[in-house]
């Protein structure tokens, strides 16, 4: 591990799904950790956590959590509007920053479909490089735990899983997996420079997830093609059009071939990337 940085690891994100993770398992590297947060006095981290308060919104407000740190992780999920402001001051105080983006690089249909966060994304990088910082890029593809949000309510309600394009195939990464890599790369100067797109470790059809799910809590779970336009209809009161037609694209764009796998979990953590069993195993009380 060649950390050279005396400061602490700034995380920011850190009450969100992969930032809490990325402070518990820096923690358990025994690297110093500080987390940002928008509302410090709500947050419950560990007692060896440095809680500070900032928020994106208010570039000024960030000032104390940058206060002698040696690196950065950065989830950006706002408008663009304060991003410059933001990475400026980063710079001003940070060498070394690690980005969680999206494959919107990625020669796979799948990730070549018009994506607003795509765009976003891919201007943050821009600014993080004419900043002239260290970086490291992690890119997730599709996280499993997606499938709470689609799938869960309908199957612990006892009903089939209604949905489009059961034949695509998408390469589920587990949040834990995503987190370690971010992990690692935050405590190790070792990585900076590199640019990862993280998938989970076999191609699997949107169908064979459902079975694989079924399988996880011991019944076998109906699945139900619908029609893109039937999905739309059924999604429209409760989701935003331009996400539908955004993974209505990217389903159909795959269809007919296999997800894009890398080896990049299994490079960097140095242990197999966990399949989407085991994911769907450990969090089959969901689904229950």
């Amino acid at each position: 591990m060649m950390r050279a940085e005396l400061g602490p690891v700034l995380v920011t994100g850190s009450t969100g799904r992969v930032g809490r993770m990325v402070v518990d398992y820096l923690l358990d590297a025994g690297v110093p950790t500080r987390a940002l947060t928008r509302r410090p006095e709500k947050a419950s981290f560990p007692a060896a956590v440095e809680v500070v308060g900032g928020d994106f919104t208010v570039p000024d407000s960030l000032e104390e959590g940058l206060r002698d740190v040696g690196a950065v992780f950065l989830v950006w999920t706002l408008p663009f509007a304060t991003a410059p402001a933001v990475i400026e001051r980063i710079a001003r105080r940070v060498r070394r920053v690690v980005f969680l983006s999206a494959p919107h690089r990625t020669p796979h249909p799948f990730f070549q479909q018009p994506n607003p966060m795509a765009k976003l994304h891919a201007d943050i990088e821009q600014l993080i490089a004419d900043a002239g910082m260290l970086s490291t890029v992690i890119r997730p593809g599709m996280f499993a735990s997606n499938t709470l949000n689609w799938w869960a309510p309908t199957i612990r309600s006892g009903h089939p899983v209604r949905w489009p394009y059961g034949a695509a195939e998408t390469a589920p990464v587990d949040d834990r997996d995503v987190a370690a890599v971010a992990a690692r790369v935050l405590a190790d100067e070792g990585y900076a420079g590199g640019d990862y797109v993280l998938t989970g470790p076999e191609s699997l059809s949107q169908a064979e997830q459902v079975r694989i799910i079924g399988t996880a809590i011991g019944r076998d779970i109906a699945f139900e093609e619908l029609s893109p336009d039937e999905f739309r209809r059924e999604t429209a009161a409760t989701w935003p059009r331009p996400v539908v037609d955004m993974l209505l694209a990217a389903w159909d764009a795959t269809m007919g071939r296999p997800a894009y796998v890398t080896s990049s979990i299994s490079d960097i953590l140095r242990a197999p990337a966990r399949p989407f069993h085991q994911w769907a195993t450990d969090h089959a009380s969901a689904f229950m």
